[in-house]
């Protein structure tokens, strides 16, 4: 059932819980320690090549403030990173109302050690510049549809009230100056105005690849061309 959110909501939630999890990883090396100074206590989860990116950001101290993905979540990478942030911990994180007693506790104990994510950054897969090169295949196409990304952000961004969603780079040095004059919280309007962006995002995300589909709708033998087939299947 669908119901109203619980409990009363913070206007100014301390950016203590980071995930990152970004295609782009421009403004990174400015984002990070920015946070890192705004509130010396913040920890980042991150996977891959964001991970290695943040640990050599980080340097001595990525021991006090980084930690993998699936160290966090205990459950292992799927081979070919097809499957690292789907996991109820994390999406719990992103989902959880901060007013609501009962989502404390699934967090906590239900989840044995669950945490509100107070910030997700992410970016996702650049589906329309791989699409846009001329000898771009049908199977590297699909390869590049992010479903990771667009699923943490939409959470996060439906759960405005109690999460912050970053997925655009251009956004990092005014977040930074708003975290600062903030005292290390970021408040209830800009998580509102984050949020905007992402439903934005994703709407031309969804639409482009959308559109690639549909463009190849008529060309299935381009479209099979492109896979083994087993032989005797059905």
């Amino acid at each position: 059932m669908i119901r109203d959110l619980k409990g009363k909501v913070l206007d100014r939630i301390p950016v203590q819980n980071v995930l990152v999890s970004v295609f782009d990883k421009s403004g990174l090396e400015e984002l990070i320690p920015g946070l890192v100074r705004a509130n010396p206590d913040v920890g980042f989860m991150s996977t891959g090549g964001t991970y290695k990116k943040l640990k050599e950001i980080l340097g001595d101290a990525a021991a006090a403030h980084l930690r993998e993905v699936a160290e966090y979540t205990e459950f292992p990478e799927m081979e070919g990173g097809l499957v690292k942030t789907l996991h109820p911990k994390i999406h719990a994180g992103l989902l959880g109302e901060r007013g609501n007693p009962e989502h404390q506790r699934y967090l906590e104990g239900t989840l044995s050690g669950g945490v509100y994510i107070d910030m997700v950054v992410v970016n996702l897969y650049p589906f329309d510049k791989v699409t846009s090169a001329p000898d771009v295949t049908f199977e590297k196409a699909r390869g590049n549809i992010d479903i990771g990304g667009p699923t943490m952000i939409r959470a996060g961004a439906k759960n405005f009230p109690s999460c912050a969603v970053v997925c655009n780079p251009a956004d990092y040095p005014e977040l930074l100056k708003h975290i600062g004059e903030n005292g290390g919280c970021i408040t209830f309007d800009r998580r509102f105005r984050l949020a905007v962006d992402v439903f934005a995002t994703m709407a031309r995300y969804e639409k482009n690849i959308a559109a690639y589909f549909f463009d190849h709708i008529d060309k299935v033998g381009e479209v099979r061309a492109n896979y083994k087939f087993a032989e005797g299947g059905e």
